[in-house]
Formats: structure tokens, C-alpha cells, sequence
């Protein structure tokens, strides 16, 4: 059966080829934000794959195609769409608050440092 391995959680799960990545996330515990419950709609739960890995997945249907577009050639995958073919490994964007909240305390700590 294929591996998946999530990055930056460093989980892994293994699945039946044809398993979206968005129900093998779920099955290793990685949360991946989605709004449209896998229609391909809400494009919140798109991932990263690297090149090398492309063939790791099915070609991407004609929803994925429209809803991504030329993002694909970067490596961008829709994970409710994206099914596994092989071992691959998914890179998940940091959430967007999260990389507020992030930022915001790093220019905190920043200004901190240059006080003292």
C-alpha cells in the first residue's frame, strides 16, 4: 500500500491507491482546512507535492484543472481531488492566521531586541 508522509507534521499513513489526500490526512491526524467538503469549491485545501513526485498521484480531473489551473506545474494539488497512486510526500501550507499570529509575534520580538 502507498505511504503518504505530511509535511510539516512529519506523520505518515499508509492508504489504498485512489485515496484522496484529504481522507488520508484525516486518517494520520493532520488537520488540512477545507470549507466545501471535497467538491473541489473552496480551494482551502490545497498542498504542495514536489515535481519529482507528480506521478505519485492521479492526473488531475477537469475540476482540479479549472479550480488550480497553472499552479499545477508548480506542484499545487487540491488534497480532496489529488488521489495516490504510490508514496508521495504532501507539503501543507501553514495556515494563514496562524502565519499572522506568527508574524506579528516575530516583529514583537524584534522591536524587544532592539530596545535592549
Amino acid at each position: 500500500m502507498p505511504r503518504v508522509m505530511f509535511l510539516p507534521d512529519r506523520r505518515a499513513v499508509e492508504v489504498r491507491p485512489g485515496t484522496t489526500l484529504l481522507e488520508a490526512s484525516r486518517r494520520a491526524r493532520v488537520a488540512i482546512r477545507t470549507r466545501c467538503g471535497g467538491m473541489a469549491s473552496c480551494l482551502m485545501c490545497k498542498v504542495g507535492v514536489p515535481p519529482a513526485q507528480a506521478s505519485a498521484l492521479q492526473e488531475p480531473g477537469p475540476a482540479e484543472r479549472r479550480m488550480i489551473g497553472p499552479l499545477l506545474q508548480e506542484g499545487v494539488r487540491l488534497s480532496c481531488q489529488a488521489r495516490v497512486r504510490s508514496d508521495v510526500t504532501v507539503t501543507i501550507p501553514e495556515d494563514p492566521l496562524k502565519a499572522a499570529i506568527r508574524k506579528k509575534l516575530e516583529e514583537q520580538q524584534r522591536e524587544r531586541d532592539e530596545l535592549w
